[in-house]
């Protein structure tokens, strides 16, 4: 972020640095943004009571990108150029956003948000496993790996495979298992083609988001048709979706990762499905079985061990 100065100004005559701008503790920043994220699977569940899973992810992703042309806008930043740049953008725009949204919007069809909450949280451990293969640089450690076993042994535990997955969807859970593959597998995408390109994280994401709502434009009209009438409440959960579990929490995201570095700020994945279970619970009134909570235990436990990284790292 940078920032002008008076005395760099045409004309100016004073000397005296500008006064930086108040920002809030990256604490409680970090608090809003588990807050958010956690209330994301509650607020898809909601959409997708009045509107398609396609038309949840296309509202999300429109509403979403208009908060980052806005943020763009305020910066004075412009979009990347580059047709190449573009390609691999779009392939990201792909992975990162318009295939997992559309999943765990279709996933929340026929599973409850809690569910679809702690599968999110399984992020790391596929990430942990796919750089194994991927990243030559990322190099296992007995911990990691201890880690990894750890935490598909707490997935298995949050589906009750000893009861043979009963009362369970296993397409919608397979769905947001997939979707929560699909982050690592663009996160990995983007590190090899984007990183080192001399474009900031926010015009690469305003870019990136502009396109998935573009694919998303597209392909809806082919599976969905218009809706006879506009459901308030699911629209403004789409609304709430898109502005602040997209756009707005992008932003704090990327302010985060900026002041107190990528390790902590991604610790925020260990709390958002506590939140989503939380408020599935107590808002929309969802089940929970004794496996779910244990289950997730186990492995954000697991979890944290992938992210330990032995000295010299």
């Amino acid at each position: 972020m940078s920032t002008v100065t008076a005395s760099t100004r045409t004309g100016s005559q004073s000397t005296a640095p500008a006064r930086p701008r108040a920002r809030l503790d990256w604490r409680i920043r970090f608090g809003v943004l588990s807050l958010i994220w956690g209330f994301s699977f509650l607020l898809i569940k909601v959409g997708t009571e009045g509107y398609a899973p396609f038309q949840v992810t296309l509202g999300r992703l429109v509403f979403g990108t208009a908060v980052l042309v806005a943020a763009m806008a305020v910066k004075r930043e412009r979009l990347p150029r580059g047709a190449w740049l573009w390609g691999h953008m779009a392939v990201a725009a792909f992975l990162l956003n318009a295939l997992p949204f559309s999943l765990f919007a279709y996933s929340e069809l026929t599973i409850p948000s809690t569910l679809a909450g702690i599968c999110n949280a399984t992020s790391p451990l596929w990430g942990m496993a796919l750089s194994l293969v991927a990243l030559s640089e990322d190099r296992p450690t007995r911990v990691r790996v201890a880690g990894l076993g750890l935490g598909f042994l707490g997935v298995l535990t949050v589906l009750g495979v000893w009861q043979g997955f009963h009362g369970l969807d296993a397409t919608g859970t397979a769905m947001a298992l997939l979707a929560s593959l699909s982050y690592p597998v663009g996160w990995i995408y983007v590190r090899r083609t984007l990183a080192g390109t001399g474009n900031s994280h926010l015009s690469l994401t305003g870019g990136q988001l502009l396109l998935a709502t573009v694919q998303l434009a597209v392909v809806t009209p082919l599976f969905t048709s218009a809706p006879d009438h506009f459901s308030v409440v699911p629209l403004l959960a789409v609304a709430a979706l898109g502005a602040l579990g997209t756009g707005l929490a992008v932003l704090i995201q990327y302010g985060l990762v900026a002041e107190v570095g990528p390790t902590t700020a991604q610790m925020v994945t260990y709390f958002v499905p506590v939140i989503a279970t939380a408020a599935g619970v107590a808002i929309l009134g969802e089940s929970l079985r004794w496996t779910t909570p244990v289950g997730a235990v186990i492995v954000l436990a697991g979890a944290a061990l992938t992210q330990v990284r032995g000295r010299g790292a």
